[in-house]
């Protein structure tokens, strides 16, 4: 029987035959922020330390597992607490431990850089991806710019970004940003299920399998983020980026000054 485990922001943990799940608790759409990408480093570091845990289920309540930033709300300090919530961030893929994501509805922008955190993707007809940061006047982050290549090509991921276009799910499984694709009522415990089978293999040789198979991943991010973070707080002065996030909240077509 699953157990409550810890006390997070915005998060739900339990923890049952040696797999946890981490259940984003932000609903409808479980925009992030600092406090929820500190939770979850603060979570799956404790989970590492925890030898009742060798596998970690990512999932979010509500119609959308990560709608991205909200951008409509006024913009937090860039360091709250005296970092950034990309070290955060990189923090997620420290961890030593395989992670199965259950992602519902959309994946967008920062949203799906969350979802790129899990070693795999577990989908239903409902979900969507989007890198939609140039439809926003902005650039991608999250270390997308590392993670999305190495899950599906370079000249996809290219595509992805320079469209900003949407993903539907059978194209998503097609290009491995998906792995399983289920009905939506199976997916959480399809992904539960995958990540028990990892839990019932040798949790050392598991974590060491997987540092291997990972190499410098999350120093690659690191990098990335830096960068990223760099051209972000450039954008984010442009009269383009204030007019991207208009037209998203207007719903309409961008009307673009190149400045």
């Amino acid at each position: 029987m699953a157990t409550s485990y810890g006390n997070y922001t915005d998060l739900n943990v339990t923890l049952d035959n040696y797999v946890a799940v981490a259940e984003i608790q932000r609903p409808p759409h479980n925009f992030f922020d600092y406090d929820l990408i500190e939770a979850f480093a603060e979570c799956f570091e404790d989970l590492a330390d925890d030898n009742n845990c060798r596998a970690i289920v990512m999932c979010a309540a509500g119609k959308n597992f990560c709608a991205g930033a909200n951008f409509t709300a006024p913009v937090k300090d860039a360091k709250p607490r005296g970092g950034h919530l990309y070290q955060e961030a990189v923090r997620l893929f420290r961890t030593p431990k395989p992670i199965v994501g259950a992602i519902q509805g959309a994946a967008v922008g920062g949203g799906l850089g969350l979802a790129l955190v899990p070693d795999f993707r577990v989908g239903c007809p409902e979900s969507r991806f989007s890198a939609n940061f140039t439809r926003l006047g902005f650039h991608p982050g999250f270390g997308l710019t590392t993670t999305l290549p190495e899950v599906i090509g370079k000249s996809r991921a290219e595509l992805m970004f320079y469209t900003s276009r949407r993903i539907q799910p059978e194209q998503a499984l097609q290009w491995g940003l998906l792995d399983m694709l289920v009905p939506t009522e199976e997916l959480r415990s399809a992904a539960i299920a995958l990540a028990t089978e990892m839990a019932e293999c040798s949790p050392i040789s598991i974590m060491e399998t997987r540092k291997t198979m990972r190499r410098d991943l999350a120093d690659r991010v690191k990098a990335a983020t830096d960068h990223e973070l760099s051209i972000q707080d450039r954008l984010r002065q442009t009269e383009d980026f204030k007019e991207g996030v208009a037209a998203m909240t207007e719903r309409r077509v961008p009307n673009w000054q190149g400045r």
